[in-house]
């Protein structure tokens, strides 16, 4: 290979070097933190000019071009960052030289800031030191509002699966009912706590259990794309007395224990963790009662209107109808005598997950995967209206009525929603919580909602979106995996709630719930004429402590005239 040489005078004469030598030798002007590495590109990059190359020399003469321009931009911005440090040094000697401190510097190393690295520390100190302050004072004011005091007072065992669904019968004597993937459902006593009934009619899972209003009929529906009604005679010995006494004993332990604080449910701060999470897998254990319970396994009718699974079934007010959900995404309405269709329900774009009828109207609402739930109105034999809400972002898990004009929904967004029948653009009020909600369940009497949770927690707020309490979770008073479903049961006096999950087993729970405090407050009240001032006496119930949730009536001349609470207690005012 020919060498190109070039002259350089100095004081012996002409010197000749190669250029290969003179590139080699040239300094780019910027200084290098790493030398060696440097040194390393530039040894690879004259082996590869010492190579012959297979670029044509038009394009390797371009390639050349744009690389030596990149590198005099690279060494601009270096100078000009070089003298940029040099401007911030000074500054920091002046502002040290005045007194003040800047932030990152170490005096002890002169004016030298501290590393990034130490810094990130020092902020992620104060951000870690900050949070936890801060959530234990919201800790500490959500604790304040759990008034409502529960106790757990018995575990029903048996299922061989996890239970999805739970319900009560609606007359006395009160039985439960349990809905379970291991393709059974089982009736309980609530005195003693043992199965006394089990159907084995369905070749799939039971999905959910339903009671009749007035006679012993059950309604279940499954996995095998049919729903079943089946007639259950259980007779149990319960006289009023042992009612009486029995009722009297629960009120009597939630009182003592409430009063030495042993009963109240857990703090509502949620950044605690169960100690006893570290045995959730310990075996459930079977009580032998179960394999001794009468069994079922015909039924007096089957419903085979679906093409999917069915998740949900309900009787209409009056029994003498009942409506079916599936994962068909339609709901079917049948004659409870005849199992005959008389309304297939169309519309949702996805699988359906539940259904509910209102217990004193004929109105239904079924809940669905496409983020809605629809309203369907059958008071009407001529006209079938329906209505659509909108407002959750994932799937709508369960829509159950709270009222006569209230409907309360549930999704997998993690909120739980509460609807006024006559305004469906917006939620009148919306709970949220960290985890995902499933079939959730509302008082009659007290308005209680309860949300089971995927995370095991089950909460308690009433219908104004104030929580009341959360449910202990510990594996000896709480579920060990997903919490499914939830009911309340008020026909003995005393407020019950049952709840179930995947860990094959149902709870009850006494819960007493917070009364009406007969508290007396002052208030002044403007009237619609901003100069018109007047104080009143108002006996406020237990929405006092609930942010001071009060509903005031006027009459056409503007006086004020009644304070109702939400709870329903009014108070007449002059």
């Amino acid at each position: 290979m020919p060498i190109e040489a070039s002259a350089i005078s100095s004081g012996s004469g002409l010197v000749v070097r190669p250029v290969k030598q003179k590139r080699k030798a040239h300094s780019l002007g910027i200084g290098r933190a790493n030398s060696s590495e440097h040194e390393r590109t530039a040894l690879q990059r004259d082996l590869l000019e010492g190579q012959e190359s297979r670029l044509p020399p038009a394009i390797r003469q371009a390639l050349q071009e744009s690389f030596s321009q990149i590198e005099k931009e690279f060494e601009a911005l270096y100078l000009e960052n070089v003298e940029l440090r040099k401007d911030i040094d000074t500054l920091n000697e002046r502002l040290v030289s005045e007194g003040h401190v800047p932030e990152g510097l170490d005096l002890n190393k002169g004016a030298k800031p501290k590393s990034g690295h130490a810094t990130s520390q020092l902020s992620q100190k104060l951000k870690t030191t900050y949070k936890a302050s801060t959530s234990k004072i919201v800790s500490s004011f959500k604790a304040t509002t759990t008034r409502a005091v529960c106790q757990l007072v018995r575990q029903y065992l048996g299922h061989r699966d996890g239970i999805w669904d739970v319900a009560t019968t609606r007359v006395v004597p009160v039985i439960l009912g349990t809905a379970s993937a291991d393709h059974t459902a089982m009736l309980w006593s609530i005195e003693t706590g043992k199965c006394v009934l089990k159907y084995l009619g369905h070749s799939g899972s039971v999905n959910s259990i339903k009671f009749h209003p007035t006679d012993q009929l059950c309604l279940t529906a499954s996995g095998d794309h049919s729903a079943h009604v089946w007639r259950y005679v259980v007779q149990l010995p319960l006289s009023q007395s042992s009612v009486d006494s029995n009722v009297g004993a629960v009120h009597a332990r939630v009182s003592d224990s409430s009063a030495s604080g042993l009963l109240r449910a857990e703090p509502s701060g949620e950044d605690e963790v169960d100690a006893s999470d570290k045995d959730e897998g310990e075996p459930l254990t079977e009580p032998d009662g179960a394999n001794d319970a009468v069994t079922v396994r015909t039924p007096l009718a089957t419903l085979k209107g679906h093409q999917g699974v069915i998740i949900a079934a309900d009787w209409l007010v009056g029994g003498k109808q009942l409506v079916t959900a599936s994962w068909d995404r339609t709901a079917n309405v049948y004659d409870a005598e005849t199992s005959e269709l008389l309304h297939p329900l169309t519309g949702h774009d996805q699988e359906l997950t539940h259904c509910c009828a209102h217990p004193a109207q004929r109105l239904v609402v079924t809940a669905s995967r496409d983020t809605t739930f629809r309203l369907w109105d059958f008071r009407d034999p001529t006209i079938h209206s329906v209505n659509v809400f909108q407002g959750h972002t994932d799937t709508v898990t369960s829509a159950v009525f709270a009222s006569s004009e209230n409907v309360v929904s549930g999704s997998d967004d993690r909120t739980v929603k509460v609807w006024d029948l006559k305004n469906m653009r917006s939620p009148i009020a919306t709970i949220r919580t960290d985890s995902a909600v499933n079939r959730i369940c509302v008082s009659p009497t007290h308005k209680i909602i309860a949300l089971p949770h995927d995370n095991r927690h089950v909460r308690l707020f009433d219908l104004s979106g104030v929580r009341l309490a959360r449910l202990p979770r510990s594996n000896r008073q709480g579920h060990r995996r997903m919490v499914c479903s939830t009911v309340w049961s008020e026909e003995n006096g005393a407020c019950n709630l049952f709840t179930c999950g995947f860990d094959r087993q149902a709870l009850e729970r006494v819960v007493a719930a917070p009364e009406c405090s007969s508290l007396v407050l002052m208030a002044e009240l403007h009237f619609k004429r901003p100069s018109t001032l007047h104080t009143v006496i108002v006996e406020r119930s237990c929405d006092l402590l609930n942010y001071g949730y009060m509903y005031c009536k006027w009459w056409k001349s503007g006086h004020f005239s009644e304070c109702s609470c939400s709870c329903g207690s009014r108070r007449m005012l002059t």
